[in-house]
């Protein structure tokens, strides 16, 4: 490439740096890479945080479950593949400390324990951060365990068929989560002591877990093992499958985050397209002049793209570090409930950007930028010789292809790109028409205004110049609507977001948890409670089953391949009993049992033998669960519930809400079936700050119910919907500022022709006061228009993307029909009226001037 053309397009760059065509280009590249920088250096750290938090929390890269010890052959594969290993044992025992007893879930760890992370232990002096387990011949019980049977440091304690010294009370283990899987209070030990406590017994009931902690490498050689592993019913957890998951606030944050990403990417695109439309006219002479000089074609190209590719670079730069300042302020709202410290920033989100950049210039300025290619050099001469404008199918269908190749990048999701680049493109094609009629509609109410005022002249002449030039007017009218649909799309899914949120989690949540409750505490427990709580849950009976059989085949032959190692089909599942449908549940699939149904018939047929088709009993099943293992309506499940057999039909989906902190189940049976066998009650209830005492009370009153608090976590779920909120504001601002550089550069295009006609009007007498009410009531006409279209897709947009992507129920947003149409003509008009405020100055003659740029 000759150096002449780097020179001349270093000197038009320098030069067009102070034209307002070009900043505006300049600032909407710069908000591009910003927006999308800054979210995608945000969301790759906290995807890289989640799987080295994952190493830590599920205890190695690596967790093998099965209920038999692993063979030494597996071990040697796994140590050959690169991987270290650590063995730990998980059970059910009495302990036992004088003349008092509790079951606790034990956990036996090896001396390789922990492969990441440390336990946070109190020895006696403090709490200690240690990165092992306890020695032989000593545990560590948690505070419950040690509450519960009143045990100290330095206590020995029965275990089995042994006894261990209580050395520490474990704060936190180093491969713990949080959740309500496990209730029981715990103790950990050394496997060296397993073998004395006599418990490791055929037939008991014990996990054996194999931890491997290696590089991702030693994770994608052994993918062939895993999967047959799996086959084999082990529980394989893989850190970059079964890693920590952030909760449905934090999944609708991220997909809130990369849908603004998105928007503000394509108000940027929407701004350099109008901006390159202003700067291909302004260098028409220059390409002109060029040519005469023996420029070619090609050296055309050369000399612009090289300008626009260097403002690209410029901004993408600056960008960049705004996005990397950008996302240090949305960690700094957000670290407070982070779950883990995140890695530092790593280089391909810059690089994202800069694609982003160059991408967002080729697709949206590429095909106006080709109009310099066919200038003549006859234009020197002759200035009507412009070369015609590049098809509007072509400027459309550039520019949508690259911003659904964007969409697929950010979304991930090809199908989702797709369908709305084709539902775009189909829309746009529609809203070109409804476009015209409205603004046909529009100017004719309002030349048939009356009165003889200024503000009613203004209006009536403010709509014949937007009539004289009607297409300019319908592609300003597109934009500004896309930029008004963008904005309030962005601002109204926050708001719901927000609403959805504040909803989730209302003051009277409920704060505590009681398991355990017999049946004949059921009643005097309520009595107690009842009176005392401001909401309490239903009390829910609990029954634990197995599944057996689905569709007459063993549960791991009848599910899908990546299914076999489901905890569902491996251990007891909670099964209850209801007549009416669970609040916080719904239907989504089949119906709920009918009235119809005799229970009384159920029970008498429920026995240990394999039942008939007609006694097979309706369910109604979780369809999270149903999903995971391959079940639809009228598959049959046999479930093992003590010594008996029921055999079931899946009669109904439901979705439930996880995060309303009430009881849920899997599993739901008719009544009549499961009431003859053993069984407990759950429910959950908001206790008041002033009701504490009743705590104590059912402690003393109800020794055998575990009451469980979940205060501490409702305060955290709610520190994380305030910091959300703060994350979500922030990116709002970009893309509010996106859509203001729309206003900016579509203004900014229609300059030349603005001065030439208020030249005119000069010229004919009339003075800065009617100029300025014409040009006002021009820029509020076009507002007022492009904000009514901006509503109607906004409302639509808003429907879908809560329906398909964010799991929200769609509301109709009547304020919006009313705000933005006039928020629309105020913004508009007072942005486009103060730009316009140096045309006013000028004298007509030099606005003439403008003739030809007009």
């Amino acid at each position: 490439m000759s150096d002449i053309n780097w020179r001349l397009a270093a000197r038009s760059l320098k030069r067009d740096l102070r034209a307002a065509d070009v900043r505006a280009l300049f600032v909407a590249l710069v908000l591009a890479v910003a927006a999308s920088t800054m979210i995608a250096f945000f969301l790759d750290r906290l995807e890289r945080g989640l799987e080295r938090q994952a190493g830590q929390m599920l205890g190695g890269d690596l967790v093998l479950e099965q209920r038999d010890p692993f063979p030494e052959e597996l071990r040697n594969t796994l140590e050959q593949a690169g991987f270290t290993l650590s063995d730990q044992v998980d059970l059910v025992s009495m302990i036992s400390q004088g003349e008092r007893f509790q079951p606790a879930s034990l956990k036996a760890v090896d001396d390789v324990y922990p492969h990441y992370g440390v336990s946070h232990v109190d020895r006696g002096s403090g709490v200690e951060q240690i990165a092992s387990g306890p020695p032989a011949g000593e545990a560590w019980a948690d505070p419950r365990l040690a509450e519960l049977i009143e045990i100290e440091i330095g206590d020995r304690v029965q275990v089995g068929q042994t006894e261990l010294t209580i050395s520490g009370i474990i704060e936190r283990e180093a491969d713990q989560s949080a959740g309500f899987g496990n209730f029981n209070p715990r103790l950990m030990l050394n496997t060296a002591d397993l073998e004395a406590t006599g418990l490791v017994q055929p037939g008991s009931r014990i996990e054996f877990e194999l931890l491997a902690a290696g590089p991702p490498a030693a994770l994608d050689q052994v993918q062939g093992l895993l999967a047959q592993l799996r086959r084999d019913g082990v529980e394989v957890r893989d850190v970059r499958v079964d890693r920590p998951q952030l909760g449905n606030a934090l999944q609708r944050a991220e997909s809130y985050l990369g849908l603004a990403g998105l928007a503000a990417v394509l108000l940027a695109g929407v701004a350099v397209a109008m901006s390159t439309r202003r700067y291909v006219e302004r260098h028409l002479d220059t390409a002109a002049l060029l040519r005469c000089f023996g420029a070619s074609q090609y050296q055309l190209v050369t000399i612009f793209s090289l300008q626009l590719i260097g403002l690209a670079l410029m901004a993408s730069l600056i960008g960049a570090l705004l996005g990397l300042v950008g996302q240090a302020v949305l960690l700094w709202l957000l670290t407070s409930f982070l779950p883990m410290t995140l890695p530092p920033p790593g280089i391909m989100p810059l690089w994202l950007g800069i694609f982003t950049a160059l991408a967002v210039l080729v697709g949206f300025a590429g095909p106006t930028l080709l109009r310099i290619k066919q200038v003549s050099a006859l234009k020197v001469l002759r200035r009507e010789l412009d070369p015609l404008p590049p098809a509007a199918w072509l400027v459309v269908g550039v520019a949508g292809t690259v911003f659904g190749g964007l969409l697929w990048l950010y979304s991930g999701s090809f199908s989702l790109a797709l369908a709305l680049l084709i539902g775009g493109s189909a829309l746009l094609a529609l809203l070109w028409g409804v476009s015209s009629v409205l603004l046909n509609g529009l100017l004719r109410a309002v030349q048939r205004l009356k009165g003889g005022g200024e503000w009613v002249q203004a209006f009536r002449l403010g709509g014949r110049q937007l009539a004289r030039r009607k297409q300019a007017g319908l592609g300003q009218l597109l934009a500004f609507s896309v930029t008004f649909f963008a904005m309030a799309m962005i601002v109204q899914v926050r708001g719901d977001l927000l609403t959805t949120w504040q909803d989730q989690l209302p003051e009277d949540t409920p704060n505590y948890f009681a398991i355990n409750i017999q049946p004949g505490e059921r009643d005097a427990f309520e009595q107690a409670v009842a009176p005392r709580v401001d909401t309490q849950s239903t009390l829910y009976p609990m029954v634990r089953g197995r599944i057996t059989e689905i569709n007459g085949q063993a549960p791991r032959d009848a599910v899908p391949a990546d299914a076999r190692g489901d905890n569902s089909l491996r251990r007891e599942l909670n099964l209850t009993w209801q007549s009416e449908l669970p609040e916080g549940n719904q239907v989504v699939a089949g119906q709920w049992f009918t009235p119809a149904s005799e229970p009384e018939g159920w029970m008498s047929e429920v026995d240990a033998t394999p039942s008939s088709d007609s006694e097979t009993v309706p369910i109604s099943v979780e369809d999270g669960l149903a999903e995971r293992l391959g079940l639809g309506l009228g598959d049959e499940i046999t479930f093992a519930v003590g010594s008996d057999s029921i055999t079931t039909r899946i009669e109904s989906l439901r979705s439930l809400n996880w995060d309303s902190f009430n009881p849920n189940f899997f599993v739901i049976f008719p009544p009549g079936v499961l009431e003859s066998f053993g069984h407990s009650f759950i429910t959950a209830f908001h206790l008041p700050d002033e009701e504490q005492g009743l705590v104590r009370e059912l402690v003393s009153d109800f020794p055998g119910v575990s009451l469980l608090n979940v205060d501490a976590i409702l305060g955290q779920v709610r520190d994380v919907l305030t910091q959300v909120t703060r994350a979500v504001e922030l990116v709002l601002i970009l893309v509010l500022l996106a859509g203001v550089s729309v206003l900016y550069a579509a203004l900014t295009a229609s300059r030349p022709v603005r001065a030439h006609e208020s030249g005119l009007l000069r010229v004919f007498g009339a003075g800065n006061r009617m100029i300025s009410r014409v040009q006002g009531a021009e820029y509020a006409l076009l507002g007022f228009a492009s904000g009514l279209l901006g509503a109607v897709l906004a409302e639509l947009a808003t429907a879908a993307l809560y329906l398909y992507w964010l799991d929200l129920t769609p509301r109709l947003h009547l304020g919006l029909w009313l705000a933005l149409p006039i928020g629309g003509a105020l913004l508009i008009g007072i942005i486009g009226h103060a730009l316009s405020y140096s045309l006013r100055r000028q004298a007509p003659a030099a606005s003439l001037g403008l003739l030809g740029e007009a």
